[in-house]
């Protein structure tokens, strides 16, 4: 029975419902806390009371609902501990409590007679052990406890877990070796999905054979284990995992060279391995990975490296991060992806480029000066963008004279393309400030000097008639304007000059 149009809190009446199976409350505005007589609806099967306003905390009644399998009470205010009375609900499937301010201990007895699938309890503020009965059922696809303050999981917690699709505990404080929770997942294993990022996990993703013992998860599409402490080094069993799309590893401790299959699935969109200690020779097979719109190397140190090449595939948003802290770069094509927003102003730190290739994206403004700092440029195209303004100059720059290095931006301008009309150069703005300033000196004394010649040719007449002067102040005063105007038009295009 979906409520519409109600507000207040739970009707008293509703309890009465003793034969009532589901009940459907959700976005209606209720306040107030659940009353304890709702355990008196022992025929409910489905109770969902999100998104309201409701306080205070689950009454312990809620044990006394036998039939339940499903509870709802997600993007609420409840507060308290989760009541162990709902160790009863033996049919109990989904667990739904996100979004609320629950927090404490959770009894450990949590999945011992019932048969999760989903547990939801993200944003809320549990802490301690995370129950390690949920997969007692054997029947557990979700676990989602994201942003709570557990601090521990119980190393056989996972191993009944042959469902399990998706698990997620990103930003919680957990303190665990990460092979503890995933080196003996039983396999073949349904999951999909590994989230566990900004925790306290250390230990190496390393087999005791030297594979990443998370490559023996087929199925998996997402892993973020960022801002950890693990270490030791990487395979490349994670470029041929046939369905990983998203990756995340960065700000960890792993080490050695990046190793990377002679193929990459399609797949693969999101890479982030920033600040790590990854070193040698950069993967330069990346290219083959055609569907990644989103790199992140940054922090690392390539030694070995010289080049990279991910042309023709499918980057966006803007130029990846971290590419120009890899100063030791000689040769970067980027041509033919998607990318937009602008040149990275500190491309310039890339001083031992010697090729770099933007060409066919969608970057916009300006060239940024520090282009200019490219002492070892002799191969650049920037053409088919939407850049425009100047084209920076600098000694290796002026070298570079082919005009289709630029072309196919309609907005630039400068050597080795047409002059900019409406942009000055350096020399061109300084002469034109100097001509300024003498125009209003000039102005001034001109103006001064006529000003008190007239006052001395004109003051015998002044006092001689009423009618003279009027006419004389009126002609002064029209003098007074005009010279004031010119003043004004010079000083402003000083000002303007001077700003520039």
């Amino acid at each position: 029975m979906p409520g519409f149009g109600l507000n207040g809190v739970l009707p008293e009446g509703i309890t009465n419902l003793t034969s009532l199976e589901e009940l459907d409350l959700h976005s209606v505005n209720l306040t107030g806390s659940i009353p304890p007589t709702i355990g008196m609806l022992v025929k409910l099967q489905w109770l969902s009371l999100e998104f309201n306003n409701l306080t205070g905390s689950i009454p312990l009644e809620i044990g006394n609902m036998t039939e339940l399998e499903a509870i709802n009470l997600s993007y609420n205010y409840l507060e308290g501990q989760l009541p162990d009375t709902i160790s009863r609900l033996t049919n109990l499937q989904y667990l739904h409590l996100a979004r609320n301010q629950l927090g404490g201990h959770i009894f450990p007895e949590l999945g011992n007679s019932s048969h999760l699938e989903v547990i939801n309890i993200v944003n809320n503020n549990f802490s301690g052990v995370f129950p390690p009965s949920v997969c007692n059922g054997g029947t557990l696809v979700l676990a989602w406890a994201r942003y709570n303050g557990f601090t521990s999981i119980r190393q056989q917690t996972f191993q009944n877990c042959t469902t399990l699709v998706a698990i997620d505990f990103v930003a919680n404080n957990i303190v665990a070796d990460i092979r503890d929770y995933f080196g003996d997942l039983p396999l073949p294993g349904e999951l999909q999905a590994i989230a566990f990022s900004q925790n306290q996990l250390y230990g190496t993703l390393l087999t005791d054979q030297g594979e990443v013992f998370i490559c023996n998860h087929s199925r998996l599409y997402h892993v973020d284990l960022s801002h950890n402490s693990l270490h030791g080094g990487l395979s490349k069993c994670f470029w041929e995992m046939p369905g990983l799309t998203f990756m995340d590893l960065s700000s960890n401790s792993f080490s050695g060279v990046v190793p990377f299959s002679r193929t990459c699935q399609d797949t693969l969109k999101y890479l982030h391995l920033a600040n790590n200690h990854s070193e040698g020779a950069f993967p330069l097979a990346l290219k083959k990975c055609k569907s990644l719109t989103t790199l992140d190397l940054g922090g690392n140190s390539f030694s070995g490296m010289a080049g990279i090449d991910l042309s023709g595939n499918s980057l966006s948003e803007e130029i990846p991060n971290g590419l120009t802290t890899l100063v030791g770069l000689r040769y970067l094509n980027l041509s033919g992806n998607h990318l937009s927003g602008c040149i990275p102003e500190d491309i310039g730190n890339l001083v031992l480029l010697e090729s770099l290739d933007l060409s066919v994206n969608q970057l916009w403004g300006e060239i940024p000066p520090s282009f200019a700092d490219l002492k070892s440029i002799s191969a650049l195209n920037l053409s088919s963008n939407s850049l425009s303004g100047r084209i920076p100059t600098g000694d290796q720059l002026r070298t570079l004279i082919d005009p289709s290095i630029y072309s196919n931006n309609p907005g630039l301008c400068g050597v080795p393309l047409e002059d900019c009309i409406n942009s000055p150069t350096p020399t061109q703005t300084e002469k034109s400030l100097d001509e300024d300033r003498e125009a209003l000196w000039l102005y001034c004394f001109v103006v001064a000097g006529f000003m008190c010649g007239f006052w001395l040719y004109w003051g015998m007449f002044i006092f001689r008639s009423e009618t003279w002067i009027y006419a004389f102040y009126q002609y002064v005063d029209n003098m007074q304007a005009k010279a004031a105007k010119k003043m004004y038009s010079c000083m402003s295009r000083f000002q303007a000059s001077g700003s520039e």
